[in-house]
């Protein structure tokens, strides 16, 4: 492979994890002081876990947890702004957005290297499970799978429960996303880690592994830690190469910053020796945009 040139052939990646407390503003402090952490170790871009702000408020169904929610531009993007500002660097940050009243989304801003909001991404599959009530607070996303360019490359957003679908990882490369990241915030039920547990951490990761490998990119998720409630959120934030392989993995169960050293020419590298984009039969894919097989 052809010697790096200057700019932006590699990058490195900063991926936070930590467990939340009931301050919102003590929480924030936490995230800021990470992404700093996540700088001095040479991060351009840093992605923080979903919701970071507070603990996972959709395990119940409370009216009083939409004061939790902010607008964007807002306090938070305006502190991690300030950090992207004075270190350089790409901040994408998971939030809960107050769009308007009785209008809210699980949103990630994208914070470019001057302080400002470039963009945003809403959550587009928003799940309703067991502890995942989240169907109760975010409207599901209208802002379409997007990539944005960056002065350390190009990188595309989703949020969490997006990463179980194939669909969104290959729009959002199609717009030219070379890295992937998805805050995230999954874990244990309790009563179901001794029999499921291991299987379940697989599923997720290996799902996303594979968005790597179909896709040519690199993909990178960054989970909390803790136990909130009846979850155990088990962390283990990761990034994956276009090859599908783990570069670096985070821990369990500690608040932690993952740094990874990402070459984007593996990306160009991939995506000709292994040429999915180009062998796609658009032509006989419009049975996706039907519910099921029937037709109907």
């Amino acid at each position: 492979m052809a010697k790096a040139r200057a700019g932006r052939d590699v990058v490195k990646v900063g991926l936070t994890q930590m467990a939340c407390g009931d301050e919102p503003t003590v929480n924030l402090r936490r995230q800021m002081r990470l992404v700093e952490q996540a700088a001095d170790e040479g991060a351009k871009i840093v992605c923080t876990q979903e919701l970071f702000c507070s603990r996972y408020f959709c395990q119940s169904e409370e009216h009083g947890n939409f004061a939790l929610a902010e607008t964007i531009p807002g306090p938070s993007t305006e502190a991690l702004g300030k950090i992207a500002r004075k270190r350089g660097i790409v901040v994408i940050a998971s939030l809960f957005e107050r769009r308007a009243r009785g209008l809210y989304h699980n949103t990630a801003a994208i914070i470019r290297t001057d302080g400002s909001v470039q963009g945003i991404y809403r959550k587009m599959h928003i799940p309703d499970d067991p502890l995942y009530y989240e169907k109760f607070y975010f409207t599901p996303g209208d802002s379409g799978f997007r990539a944005w360019d960056t002065p350390h490359g190009r990188i595309g957003v989703l949020i969490c429960w997006d990463q179980w679908f194939p669909e969104a990882a290959r729009l959002t490369a199609l717009q030219g996303a070379e890295i992937l990241f998805y805050p995230t915030a999954i874990g244990w039920h309790a009563a179901e880690k001794q029999q499921y547990g291991q299987a379940q951490h697989d599923s997720w990761e290996l799902m996303q592994r594979s968005h790597a490998v179909a896709n040519g990119c690199f993909v990178c998720a960054a989970n909390r830690v803790g136990v909130e409630g009846g979850i155990e959120f088990w962390g283990q934030s990761f990034v994956a190469g276009p090859d599908g392989q783990v570069m670096r993995r985070a821990s369990a169960d500690r608040e932690e910053v993952l740094v990874a050293e990402c070459d984007l020419r593996r990306v160009e590298f991939s995506r000709t020796h292994w040429p999915f984009l180009r062998d796609r039969r658009i032509d006989a894919y419009g049975g996706l945009t039907r519910r099921f097989g029937d037709g109907t």
